[in-house]
């Protein structure tokens, strides 16, 4: 991995059975990289950092 590839994580709440995960990627100021943890080289999403966080909140309290 290069110094400038992004470092991907799952949510702790994944059971690591490869099912249905997004994975998202740390150390970007202001944007929140996503992508499908079964297809990695496929195409990414890019969110802004706050609507990522509306995001997350609306799921946590659904």
């Amino acid at each position: 991995m290069k110094s400038t590839d992004p470092e991907w994580r799952k949510s702790s709440y994944s059971d690591g059975s490869g099912g249905n995960c997004l994975e998202v990627a740390d150390a970007h100021p202001g944007v929140v990289p996503v992508r499908d943890s079964k297809n990695p080289a496929g195409p990414k999403l890019v969110f802004r950092a706050a609507a990522w966080s509306v995001f997350v909140e609306d799921v946590k309290n659904s």
